[in-house]
């Protein structure tokens, strides 16, 4: 059982945050019932060879990016670790810190399809639901190991992501909006407007430390 307390886990490197992500969380905030969603920018992710922005950078992006919605709130705990940032090692955290609150650690289909790559990835589920945030044109698997989980761990019933702390796949339809945070940074690097695709405030913050052009990365 649980405190009914649900808290949304949305976690990425936000290398910048755009309103893709901002849309997304939205979404699936309200259509769940989630009482907050924490986002939980990545601090030295495992996954990515190159990332083009300090930590403290990207934390402070999304902070002024989220600091108008009142149900989100950022979590900084893997830019403060100084260790490789592993998904299983944040969920135990969390789970420490929220010992009977179910926690929905929100993925995209497109990351859950190689889901099975991650570090420990059998052990998620003993911490927390996952959330596919799913836009058309993605295709669920429906054989092998990831086709075997959905169908042993799937949910249809958003209650059972409230009343139990962790161990269900909830697949929820969102708007497609057409936003990478490649594209984002390649338009800075040609001197196109950002605007209506990152907040004013996070451009503020791109023009300021001159993130993402030619110059800062060289």
């Amino acid at each position: 059982m649980s405190s009914n307390y649900s808290i949304g886990l949305f976690g990425g490197t936000f290398d910048p945050i755009h309103y893709g992500h901002l849309r997304a969380a939205y979404e699936i905030l309200y259509a769940l019932n989630l009482n907050e969603i924490r986002f939980i920018p990545c601090g030295n992710p495992y996954h990515r060879d190159h990332v083009h922005t300090d930590a403290e950078l990207r934390l402070q992006m999304v902070n002024v990016a989220i600091k108008e919605q009142k149900d989100f709130l950022i979590d900084d705990r893997e830019v403060r670790q100084k260790k490789l940032s592993y998904s299983i090692d944040t969920l135990i955290s969390l789970r420490e810190d929220y010992i009977d609150s179910p926690l929905c650690l929100i993925i995209g289909m497109d990351v859950f399809l190689s889901l099975h790559k991650w570090h420990r990835w059998k052990e998620i589920l003993n911490f927390a639901h996952i959330i596919i945030a799913h836009r058309p044109g993605w295709s669920l698997p429906n054989f092998g190991t990831l086709g075997d989980l959905i169908k042993n761990k799937r949910t249809n019933n958003i209650k059972d992501l409230h009343v139990t702390t962790h161990g269900s796949i909830y697949i929820q339809s969102i708007t497609q909006i057409e936003i990478s945070s490649t594209e984002i940074r390649n338009s800075i690097t040609k001197g196109l407007n950002l605007n209506f695709l990152v907040p004013e405030s996070v451009i503020d913050i791109i023009k300021k430390f001159n993130l993402y052009t030619s110059e800062s990365n060289e």
